[in-house]
């Protein structure tokens, strides 16, 4: 069950699938993989980008989680609404802030959907990611996670959002599947209720997730191996002869003190 929260929207029709093909879409979905040694499900962590009303990157992203769900993953969707700039809060002490990271923490994997904006992301996606730092002391919001990315557009199709936020991944240092999403002129895609229309676009996304779960399955019973890294284990060393070379300098002047 998920810690106690405010910024987790709830999904509707959880488990309404109007346009995928249940013939085309067999279950389980990582059949033919390796055993899975861990048995809970997938958690994979979802965000968009916009605030609006009838966000078109929160209606792909809930078309997302309800996919995800669907081929046996566990979602969370979280809800930036109250998120406030990095850096406006002294400390980034904000509960927004402080609950975002949880879900991360949480997640096995991401779905990162933003609308392309002046051809890049929008603030309210780059502020969401800009708020988990690589590492929070021992703990590591991002590294070793696997991420699907995807974008929208009010226009012909592009893909600068996506590419920017393969490169936001690469810095997070998280395993970017190779499939993508891109929706053009989204406005069109989805109907009066905001449900997504079957389409190739649809189709794609479909595509997306089934390979993101079949990611996050393979890797990550392997993340701990997989962020193991030599740099990091130098500097560790090095911090670890540092204290001991005070705490023997500390010990060796109490003694001549005491003599």
């Amino acid at each position: 069950m998920p810690p106690p929260a405010t910024r987790l929207r709830t999904l509707s029709h959880a488990t309404a699938l109007p346009a995928l093909s249940l013939a085309h879409a067999p279950l389980p979905v990582t059949s033919g993989l390796p055993p899975d040694p861990l048995a809970h499900p997938p958690r994979i962590l979802l965000l968009y980008g916009s605030l609006r009303p009838r966000s078109f990157s929160r209606l792909a992203t809930e078309e997302a989680a309800r996919l995800l769900q669907y081929f046996g993953a566990e979602t969370r969707i979280f809800d930036p609404h109250d998120l406030p700039l990095p850096d406006q809060v002294p400390g980034d002490d904000h509960p927004a802030v402080h609950e975002l990271r949880e879900h991360a923490l949480w997640s096995e994997g991401q779905v990162w959907c933003s609308p392309e904006r002046h051809g890049a992301i929008t603030a309210v996606m780059k502020a969401q990611i800009d708020h988990l730092p690589l590492s929070l002391g021992a703990l590591r919001p991002t590294q070793g996670r696997t991420l699907a990315v995807m974008q929208v557009s009010g226009g012909s199709q592009s893909f600068n959002a996506v590419n920017t936020l393969r490169l936001l991944g690469r810095w997070m240092r998280m395993f970017t599947i190779p499939n993508q999403s891109s929706v053009p002129m989204a406005y069109k895609e989805f109907d009066d209720a905001g449900r997504m229309r079957a389409s190739a676009y649809y189709d794609r996304i479909v595509d997306v997730m089934e390979e993101l779960v079949r990611m996050t399955v393979l890797l990550r019973p392997h993340t701990a191996v997989l962020t193991d890294r030599y740099s990091e284990r130098v500097e560790a060393d090095l911090k670890a002869r540092r204290a001991a070379a005070v705490q023997a300098a500390a010990a060796a002047s109490g003694a001549v003190k005491a003599g």
